[in-house]
């Protein structure tokens, strides 16, 4: 799988670069350059010819769209990744709260139950495997 990621690395750096040498060329336009930009601007198609069969590979991929919002505010996408396991984190803690409180309350619900109602709760017990039957 990281084989398929350095390949579009490998494309993608490759790409990047020759834009920027594309954009020195164009910057500084002299008659005598136009060989070299037409070579740079062959490259630049190559190059997204590469990248589109890189697509094929990863097709399977998806992003969430917040990390292009990270990246269009010049964060590090990585960071979704740790803010994502940090909320996780604060959720599973608040929904574990919420079943121990549960599991105390259906304990103290059970004992003040079986002072009011004892023989029914006695059945309940029984029915539920908790207790045998007095």
């Amino acid at each position: 799988m990281a084989e398929k990621f350095d390949s579009l690395e490998e494309h993608l750096e490759k790409f990047v670069e020759n834009i920027r040498q594309l954009g020195i060329i164009v910057s500084d336009f002299q008659p005598s350059s136009q060989a070299g930009l037409n070579q740079k601007l062959n490259f630049m198609v190559t190059g997204l010819q590469d990248i589109d069969k890189c697509r094929q590979q990863l097709h399977d991929i998806s992003v969430p769209l917040e990390v292009f919002e990270y990246i269009d505010q010049g964060r590090n996408p990585q960071l979704y990744t740790k803010e994502c396991l940090e909320r996780a984190l604060a959720k599973n803690e608040q929904v574990k709260g919420k079943i121990d409180t549960m599991k105390k309350f259906k304990s103290l619900l059970i004992q003040e139950l079986t002072k009011v109602f004892p023989e029914d709760m006695a059945k309940y017990k029984a029915i539920r495997g908790e207790d045998p039957p007095p």
